[in-house]
């Protein structure tokens, strides 16, 4: 499994919105 889809899964699990990922990815960088 890919890193995007990886992420994609967890994304949907944890039931985030784009912008809360957005802000997320920023955060993690």
């Amino acid at each position: 499994m890919g890193f995007g889809e990886k992420f994609f899964k967890l994304r949907k699990e944890k039931g985030l919105s784009q912008e809360a990922l957005a802000e997320k990815l920023n955060t993690t960088r």
